[in-house]
């Protein structure tokens, strides 16, 4: 990606992280391991947060994957079945497809326990689920697998799809049929008419104003020829290909 902070939500990665040296605190128990964390270090300045160098990461027992599990994106290698405590083993992330959820950005950094502290956490859900699945009750809070690019953890990111990547949040558009709408996200679209969304709005689009101000030409130049082709459906059903998963506002 152009920087770590380059992300937005409804984009396809596929994300990796080498496979690195560490040991094993803890075999599987609960349904975890416990893996001595090979890329971060205590934080001793934090009177709040205490953590001990450790991260458990959830197993698939073969029965009933909780939500979390599902979702993580960590592995090991040889599996955790194979593992016990004081075992050597690697753990990393294989090349994966996702799809972000969510964004967020920490000033001040957040206060995690472990150094770099994070500035920001983006959210992501692995090919194959969807944010309606996971309910509020989980601690993933909907929003899938939290990340922190730029906290030491060597990840690397590569755009596989970014829907509608000529436009900014809160923009203002006109579409084909003459109804103006609202961006703020691929699948957060609010036409001013009042009238229901139903299929979306029509390509190609004219974009009107830009936070709040009217647009350059420039801009308005890079919407018209990003929709001059194709429709918001085709967009929809090109991401849900990618991602195996239901697009959710």
């Amino acid at each position: 990606m152009a920087d770590a902070g380059d992300f937005r939500v409804g984009d396809v990665l596929s994300v990796a992280c080498p496979f690195t040296p560490t040991r094993v605190e803890r075999g599987v128990t609960w349904d975890y391991v416990s893996v001595r964390w090979p890329w971060w270090d205590i934080d001793t300045d934090n009177d709040f947060s205490h953590w001990n160098g450790v991260v458990a990461l959830g197993v698939d027992s073969g029965g009933h994957v909780a939500p979390e599990v599902q979702a993580q994106l960590f592995r090991t290698v040889p599996p955790p079945q194979q593992l016990k405590a004081g075992d050597i083993c690697r753990v990393g992330v294989p090349p994966t497809v996702v799809h972000v959820t969510a964004v967020d950005r920490h000033d001040p950094p957040l206060e995690t326990g472990w150094l770099p502290r994070p500035g920001l956490t983006v959210s992501l859900l692995p090919r194959g689920l969807s944010s309606r699945e996971f309910p509020d009750e989980t601690h993933l809070d909907g929003t899938g697998y939290a990340l922190h690019p730029g906290d030491g953890i060597p990840f690397t990111f590569d755009v596989l799809m970014r829907p509608y990547a000529s436009l900014r949040r809160g923009d203002e558009v006109a579409d084909a049929a003459g109804r103006a709408w609202r961006f703020d996200g691929p699948w957060d679209w609010a036409p001013f008419d009042g009238d229901p969304v139903g299929a979306g709005p029509e390509w190609p689009l004219v974009l009107l104003t830009r936070a709040g101000t009217p647009c350059s030409v420039e801009q308005a130049e890079a919407v018209a020829v990003s929709t001059a082709k194709g429709s918001h459906q085709e967009t929809v059903r090109e991401w849900m290909e990618l991602t195996k998963a239901s697009p959710t506002p």
